[in-house]
């Protein structure tokens, strides 16, 4: 399992009142620290200082990182001199972290489902709270084994699709992004994923071009309040990209879109599992029960306890619109 944390647990605001310039840094490491674990320590501390909540895991990360090795093999290179060219590198991460931008930005990987996602600026960071949507959708399937044909609108670097064709082997599964850059990264990701041969994506409108047959369709939408995007964490604001983010003026746009089409997706008893924004579970499950599909109860529930993946199935007796 690739080690990761969630990135918006901290955010590193920086060093105040020009405490330590890059150069300076750069200097200081090669001062004080003599070999690689004084080094992981000393980029720990900065962290720290910073306002990163868990500098030390970081630290590790970024200078496995520059190592070449995995996070968990870090410490076998305590002793080794530190070398000049290390330390620059090491310094040259350091300080685009403590600049906002997310470790995992900085790696160009993150962990979802136990799975290795390569990122892009075209794509979102794949987040603990998005797996609520995986397990929503594996908990509406009543048999692992079946054939299942899966729609991931808005798929971005194709977290969702292949962790559920990951867990479902005889299923297929498309993946729409209006991105381009995106569905490059989802291709590839679905490829080491070892699902490529049952997935594929392109770029669309969401479902506009598609004419359905789908038995689960999922999504996780820009659900972002067009005017509360200026106050969102740096590292949300600055690194995320756009699209992915503004739900335009009450951060519904991307659901009303979605909403009218599942009929038409769906085959007759077909599941929609849709991720959620926080306090969107009754404005979204009013436009799916304006689109006729019966909403299955209360939104699962992330982590934080916050309604995260609202469910819903087309009646066994509606037939999809030509």
């Amino acid at each position: 399992m690739v080690e990761h944390l969630d990135d918006d647990a901290g955010t590193a605001q920086g060093h105040q009142g020009g405490r330590t310039a890059p150069l300076q840094l750069g200097r200081q490491f090669m001062r004080d620290a003599r070999d690689m674990r004084a080094l992981r320590r000393q980029m720990g501390s900065e962290l720290a200082v910073s306002g990163v909540s868990a500098p030390e895991l970081e630290a590790r990360l970024l200078m496995a990182h520059v190592l070449g090795c995995t996070p968990g093999d870090v410490f076998l290179h305590d002793d080794r001199p530190l070398e000049p060219e290390i330390a620059k590198q090491a310094m040259a991460l350091l300080v685009r972290r403590i600049s906002g931008e997310p470790v995992s930005r900085i790696l160009g990987h993150r962990e979802f489902w136990s799975l290795d996602f390569s990122l892009s600026p075209d794509t979102l960071v794949p987040r603990p709270d998005t797996e609520t949507v995986v397990e929503a959708a594996l908990e509406g399937l009543p048999e692992r084994e079946a054939a299942w044909r899966i729609l991931d609108l808005g798929t971005g670097s194709g977290a969702i699709l292949a962790a559920l064709l990951m867990e479902l082997p005889n299923a297929i599964g498309l993946g729409v992004d209006r991105s381009g850059g995106a569905v490059t990264v989802a291709r590839d990701n679905l490829i080491r994923a070892g699902v490529g041969e049952r997935g594929c994506v392109m770029v669309g409108d969401w479902g506009a071009s598609l004419t359905g047959g789908f038995d689960l369709v999922v999504s996780n939408p820009p659900y972002i309040v067009h005017a509360e995007i200026a106050t969102l964490p740096r590292e949300v604001r600055v690194h995320d990209p756009m699209l992915a983010l503004d739900g335009g003026p009450d951060g519904l746009d991307a659901y009303r879109a979605i909403a009218v089409e599942l009929p038409r997706l769906l085959v007759p008893g077909g599941l929609a599992v849709l991720e959620l924004g926080i306090g969107q579970e009754q404005e979204v499950a009013a436009l799916l029960v304006a689109a006729g599909l019966e909403v299955l109860g209360p939104a699962l529930k992330d982590l934080g306890g916050i309604p995260r993946a609202i469910c819903a199935r087309k009646s066994c007796a509606q037939v999809a619109a030509d």
